[in-house]
């Protein structure tokens, strides 16, 4: 991570609670992880003590021995919504060199990504999907409004919302302009 990041020691210390606390709730001792995880010991002290940045791939190697995801890894330990974790995940030398977290499904089989783009005025209406479906929407640049079961949410460009898709959905664009949005399909 890149010195000025003001988000380094927050993303540093949730890390740290959360592989301590669910190493604890899993009885395993800090050995017993590193043996499971292929981490060293020292590397475990050195991140459940908040001192140790840690590449996401570690992180990965120790969500997997632990048996849970990598959000709940990074995530604020008291904010347990894994459809909005917008966590700070990486950061390059550069301020400008970042990775977000923003959220996280469960997928039983496929994840669909897709780039749309709406022009003014344009609707797309959809039926339910398979239970179980959800979709993830990011939009890119411009203004979407996302209708779902009858209730609209207005999302600008940086924004995203999470939502199971088993049910009546639609994407419009009552803006002036093009909207674009990247869309998730977690089947």
């Amino acid at each position: 991570m890149h010195k000025d990041s003001t988000h380094r020691a927050s993303v540093l210390q949730h890390v740290s609670l959360n592989v301590r606390s669910l190493r604890n709730a899993a009885g395993m001792s800090q050995s017993a992880l590193a043996e499971r995880s292929g981490v060293s010991r020292r590397m475990l002290v050195a991140i459940e003590a908040g001192e140790k940045n840690v590449s996401l791939t570690t992180l990965d190697l120790i969500a997997e021995a632990l048996g849970v995801a990598f959000s709940q890894l990074i995530q604020a330990p008291d904010q347990r919504d894994p459809g909005r974790i917008n966590e700070l995940a990486w950061a390059g030398e550069h301020a400008q060199s970042k990775a977000v977290l923003l959220a996280s499904s469960s997928a039983r089989r496929e994840v669909e990504i897709w780039e749309w783009t709406l022009a003014p005025g344009e609707h797309y209406a959809s039926e339910a999907d398979a239970e179980g479906w959800s979709e993830q929407i990011y939009v890119c640049e411009g203004q979407l409004t996302l209708i779902i079961e009858g209730v609209e949410h207005c999302l600008l460009g940086g924004q995203f919302h999470v939502f199971p898709s088993d049910c009546r959905y639609a994407y419009r664009n009552d803006g002036g302009r093009p909207v674009r949005f990247v869309r998730n399909v977690v089947i």
